[in-house]
């Protein structure tokens, strides 16, 4: 019954006469998002992530559709022959970005892409448990080439563009003059405080005049929209904290007494990960590192509060140790048919190396390259947890001297390990950290709903809002010129509902209440006035106030 206005709600925006719709524009925000969890090695990306996503996707179609407008007229191409050199030559920045970067060399290989893509096409019929890992990196490499052909075809449009500038003789003796004349002049200034502002008179015509000169300014091209709205934000009680000073009195003994840290901090659900391995002061946050060094090891700090982030904190120093923040290796996996058979397998590989025997001419004998990789320590101080095979071999990496060997026993087989070299050694530390923010109880929640749900409710009308809200112990805010193109409504997270409320309003309509922000968070909205496209007139307050 009403497809005209499910049309308009299904378009998502408009560039240069051609609509967008949300199923189109959807598949964009997938393709960018899966490429960004690539990217960065994540499953999920939270609300911030995904907004800076959505703006990302729609400023880059905007300007693709811009330059394609343009080049079509032109007739500039990007052709597969110019996409096959860039390829070759592998210093494109974004083709770093690829799994397709040689280890050994740092530089892009095009021939493991074309060994990629031969082994992709077989893959999906020869061994199906690794299409869809296939499948991830094939589409990430589809972004990545249609990318590079749209960044080409603006470089060349560009280069096309900037060659179109041409200078003239009137220009560049106006230019030389700029530079060669000097001129000397007499100023006088008169101050404005000198002017008493009661013997200034202002007509409405003198308004309009201004106005009419200026009217160019307040051309409005999107419609906006003026708010008022009461925010609550639900903070935590004196008795919520008494409560959770308590809790902390709790982690601070059972950390000083602890044999292993990694219990407490576990149960105590803290924003700080224990790995149990020592990283840098990096691998914590700022307020916890900053404490690190005048710590003395086995020691428990007393619990602090940080207002910057609202939590509560303490600290138990486990170790602090002078390593490598790099350490080069090379290691042949051993395994066998039973614990007892690899085992016995690596203790002979382990021997015949001690007695001399070639590395890499061993680990080709067992199917391995026994190449040297490096491993730093950023590549895995952010991860959220480590089980003990991984902790023993990060351990033994660390700790091993240049060219010693070690015989590492792990549950699935052994591992023969050397040390290649070891690079830049600093602080590292294992620090047991329980860091929680400082949160309201649902009692405090109920009773801030409860008062502000009875404001609400006992004022129906926006005049009445206003009105009232300071006797009830609210705040009114004011916010000009909401858009479209806005996440959140006023900065306050998760107010998505509400974004969509205030543009299918009418001036004057007083919102629901809503509960957002991180749960934290009551808002109610009245739609103060609507800015439509075209010139704002000089009754807009704004305007005149301007003028």
């Amino acid at each position: 019954c009403e497809s005209s206005s499910n049309d308009a709600r299904q378009q998502v925006g408009e560039v240069l006469g051609e609509k967008i719709n949300v199923t189109e524009f959807q598949k964009l925000v997938d393709e960018y998002t899966e490429v960004i969890k690539m990217q960065q090695g994540q499953d999920n990306l939270n609300e911030d992530q995904l907004n800076q996503v959505k703006d990302m996707v729609w400023n880059t179609y905007v300007q693709t559709k811009l330059i394609e407008n343009e080049t079509k007229k032109l007739g500039l191409t990007v052709t597969d022959a110019e996409l096959q050199n860039v390829l070759t030559e592998g210093t494109n920045p974004m083709l770093m970005q690829t799994p397709f970067v040689n280890q050994q060399t740092g530089r892009f290989d095009v021939n493991a892409l074309k060994k990629f893509l031969a082994e992709y096409k077989a893959q999906g019929q020869a061994n199906p448990q690794l299409a869809k890992q296939y499948d991830t990196i094939y589409k990430y490499w589809t972004f990545i080439e249609k990318t590079l052909r749209q960044q080409l075809l603006a470089q060349k449009y560009q280069g096309l563009f900037a060659h179109c500038f041409l200078s003239n003789k009137v220009e560049a003796q106006m230019a030389f003059n700029d530079q060669n004349q000097e001129s000397q002049i007499q100023l006088a200034a008169l101050s404005y405080s000198s002017i008493d502002d009661n013997k200034v008179q202002i007509s409405d015509a003198d308004l309009k005049a201004k106005y009419d000169e200026v009217k160019g300014r307040f051309k409005q091209y999107v419609e906006s929209r003026d708010i008022k709205y009461v925010d609550v934000q639900v903070k935590a009680s004196a008795a919520d904290r008494a409560a959770l000073q308590k809790e902390f009195a709790g982690y601070s003994q059972a950390l000083a007494s602890a044999t292993d840290a990694s219990d407490v901090v576990r149960k105590s659900t803290s924003l700080v990960n224990y790995l149990g391995v020592p990283v840098s002061k990096d691998a914590y946050p700022y307020d916890i590192a900053q404490r690190l060094d005048s710590m003395a090891v086995g020691s428990t700090s007393k619990v602090f509060e940080n207002n910057s982030d609202n939590t509560l904190n303490v600290i138990k120093l486990v170790s602090k140790q002078l390593l490598p923040d790099s350490v080069q290796y090379r290691q042949i996996q051993v395994a066998g048919a039973t614990a007892e058979e690899s085992a016995k397998r690596a203790d002979s590989i382990y021997n015949a190396l001690k007695a001399g025997a070639d590395f890499e001419v061993i680990a080709k004998k067992y199917g391995q390259t026994g190449e040297k990789t490096w491993l730093t320590t950023r590549q895995y101080q952010s991860a959220p947890s480590l089980d003990h095979n991984t902790k023993d071999y990060i351990m033994s990496l660390n700790t091993m001297s240049v060219n010693e060997l070690k015989n590492v026993a792990l549950s699935q087989g052994n591992l023969i390990v050397q040390v290649v070299d070891r690079k830049g050694m600093i602080n590292k530390y294992v620090a047991a950290v329980v860091k929680k923010n400082v949160t309201f109880s649902k009692d405090t929640y109920s009773a801030a709903y409860n008062k502000f749900s009875s404001f609400v409710s006992a004022n129906l009308t926006a005049d009445a809002i206003v009105k009232n809200a300071a006797k009830a112990g609210f705040n009114v805010q004011e916010r000009k010129d909401v858009t479209t193109a806005e996440h959140n409504l006023a900065g306050i997270r998760s107010t998505r509902d509400a974004m969509r409320w205030l543009f299918d309003a009418k001036k004057g309509d007083v919102s629901p209440l809503y509960e957002c922000g991180d749960n934290d968070h009551l808002l109610v909205v009245v739609l103060d006035n609507i800015n439509n496209v075209g010139y704002r007139s000089l009754d807009d307050a704004q305007v005149k106030e301007y003028v």
